[in-house]
């Protein structure tokens, strides 16, 4: 079944993350492609609302592939979330002749589409993009891939410092419901301990580590914490380190929204693209409330219904390697 559709809108929503702009530029390609219209919405939902329009071509898009942020701007709505500023952002939409949404967003983003669509008859479409992997539906989320080579080399960079004067680093990195960043990142740069809001954070664990570590005389010590970690983060286990060892030199780092920018790497570039046309095409086949995902290079669709947020599933497995790099 192929849908006419003759001028969509595009909006982005919610935290930036490397690959927006590859994304946005796959979808006004993909549609243009089709004889269909790109409608460009600045400044998410409160753009949706106050009418912020602009219309996207494929010679407009040109050149942004590479770049982090969006060029549409994001913002996170309080006023969508009332039945009124739902109502006032569908007949900007009607004034404007739009006759379906595709949205790139992530959890929060998404509950709006699910209480649109509930209310109002347009036609939505989603594109997953956080930085902390943390949605049903699909392998990767856009923005994920960039943050954790991000986080990787400042960490290396942090390793040599570490070494250079014997010292333990605490680093945290974004995650503040999931441990996707901290697990991978910590994974990729060896570090000693990992401390995750999935796991029970084990401090009697992190002294053993440390004692064997010393004991070996390591020249440096590594610790990754996401940001949700039930202790307080980074800084809270820093303070009960420094404290416990008062002889160590203990040093605090957090990447922070560093991890949110720069220029995106060629897995979150291809990644978009690949959502952006497969959004386009769900539209074109009828679809309606669903997201775009890819699961084991397949592109799929999953009911905004079911698209909500996921925590890092721990295995057994996972523990026993943690165990055995760290020892």
């Amino acid at each position: 079944m192929v849908t006419a559709f003759h001028n969509i809108a595009l909006l982005t929503s919610g935290g930036d993350a490397p690959g927006l702009n590859a994304a946005i530029r796959a979808v006004v390609r993909a549609a243009n492609y089709h004889g269909i219209a790109v409608t460009g919405i600045h400044d998410g939902y409160d753009g949706m609302m106050d009418g912020d329009f602009q219309e996207l071509t494929s010679a407009g898009v040109s050149g942004i592939i590479q770049r982090g942020g969006t060029i549409l701007k994001s913002s996170r709505s309080d006023r969508f979330t009332t039945v009124e500023g739902r109502r006032l952002a569908f007949e900007q939409l009607k004034r404007h002749h739009i006759d379906g949404v595709i949205l790139i967003g992530g959890d929060g983003s998404f509950a709006g589409a699910r209480a649109f669509t509930a209310e109002h008859s347009i036609p939505f479409v989603a594109i997953p993009k956080t930085i902390d992997n943390d949605i049903n539906g699909t392998d990767f989320t856009i923005g994920y891939d960039t943050a954790i080579n991000t986080a990787m080399e400042a960490i290396d960079k942090i390793r040599d410092t570490a070494e250079s004067h014997n010292k333990i680093f605490f680093v945290e990195v974004m995650g503040r419901d999931a441990g996707f960043i901290a697990y991978r990142t910590g994974l990729g740069v060896g570090a000693e301990a990992i401390y995750i809001p999935e796991t029970k954070t084990d401090l009697q664990h992190l002294y053993t580590v440390l004692d064997k570590g010393w004991s070996r005389k390591k020249s440096s010590i590594i610790v990754v914490v996401a940001e949700g970690d039930e202790v307080g983060g980074a800084a809270t286990i820093s303070k009960k380190v420094n404290e416990r060892y008062p002889q160590f030199a203990v040093r605090l780092c957090i990447l922070g929204h560093i991890q949110r920018g720069g220029s995106p790497t060629c897995s979150d570039r291809v990644l978009a693209t690949r959502l952006g046309v497969g959004a386009v095409n769900a539209l074109l086949e009828g679809q309606s409330n669903i997201m775009v995902g890819e699961i084991n290079h397949d592109i799929v669709y999953t009911p905004l219904a079911d698209a909500r947020k996921r925590a890092l599933q721990i295995t057994p497995s996972m523990m026993e390697m943690l165990n055995i790099l760290s020892s």
